[in-house]
């Protein structure tokens, strides 16, 4: 009975593998609006005043970023999770694939989160005269959790990897 249960739980971790087949479709949305705020900066590239070019630009920025940890997140955390992934010889392997353990991809994660964060509180500052005084507050609070946690999580997981050794 315990071995039952046992290869049971093992192998319910396939349950995760269509979630992070998932996140591909979320990646392709994130490409979808890509190039649709691309193509709105192409239309407008001629009358558009450059602080709102500079606004649809951190925008592409952060998109692409979000995509970027998608993959991160997709990938690791299949290998990590799920199964090792097969690629075969002749293709291309990323070099971070299969060197990423989960305290690695929680921190690059901290990490990503923290810099798409200060891209967002850019476009708020960029348009500053738009927003409230006790918003921009909020925002810069929110920006300053983000970056304190990324610390806190860094500091910690250094503790644990210097109280292993």
């Amino acid at each position: 009975m315990e071995k039952m249960f046992e290869t049971l739980m093992y192998r319910s971790r396939w349950i995760l593998a269509p979630i992070y087949l998932g996140l591909s479709v979320a990646v392709l949305a994130l490409a979808i609006k890509f190039f649709i705020e691309l193509a709105h900066l192409m239309l407008e590239i001629w009358t558009i005043k450059e602080v709102d070019m500079i606004l649809i630009v951190l925008t592409l920025i952060d998109l692409a970023m979000v995509g970027g940890l998608l993959i991160m997140v997709m990938m690791s955390g299949y290998e990590n999770f799920v199964s090792q992934l097969d690629i075969d010889e002749d293709e291309e392997k990323l070099s971070w694939l299969g060197k990423m353990d989960s305290s690695s991809l929680k921190a690059k994660i901290a990490a990503a989160i923290v810099a798409i964060s200060s891209i967002h509180l850019l476009k708020v500052f960029m348009g500053v005269e738009n927003i409230s005084g006790e918003n921009l507050k909020w925002y810069v609070i929110i920006h300053l959790t983000f970056v304190g946690s990324a610390f806190a999580m860094g500091y910690l997981d250094a503790l644990t990897k210097h109280g292993k050794h």
